[in-house]
C-alpha cells in the first residue's frame, strides 16, 4: 500500500498565510504591550473586561498567541467604515 506523503511543514506555512489574508477573513493583529497599556487607559477598562477568545482558537494557534495577549480585528464593512474589535486571549 502506498505510504500518504504529509505536507511538509513550509506548505503549512504558505497555507496557513494564505488563509490569513482571504478577503473574508479579518486582519489580526497581536497588539504589543505598550498598545495595550493605551487601549485599556483610551477606554478606562480593565483586561478583564475586554471580550475573550479561546487559547485554542485556530487564530490563536496559528499566530501563537499567548494567554493575556490581545488581538486586534479589523473587518471590512461595505457600507460603513472599516470595524474594530479587541479580543484578550484566555485559557478555558
Amino acid at each position: 500500500m502506498a505510504e500518504e506523503k504529509k505536507p511538509e511543514k513550509t506548505e503549512k506555512s504558505k497555507l496557513n498565510e494564505q488563509i490569513l489574508e482571504h478577503s473574508y477573513n479579518p486582519k489580526f493583529e497581536i497588539l504589543k504591550p505598550e498598545e495595550v497599556k493605551a487601549l485599556l487607559e483610551r477606554f478606562n477598562a480593565k483586561i478583564i473586561q475586554l471580550p475573550k477568545i479561546n487559547i485554542n482558537d485556530p487564530i490563536c494557534k496559528l499566530m501563537s498567541a499567548k494567554v493575556n495577549d490581545v488581538f486586534k480585528i479589523t473587518r471590512k464593512s461595505y457600507t460603513s467604515e472599516d470595524s474594530v474589535f479587541y479580543r484578550v486571549v484566555v485559557d478555558g
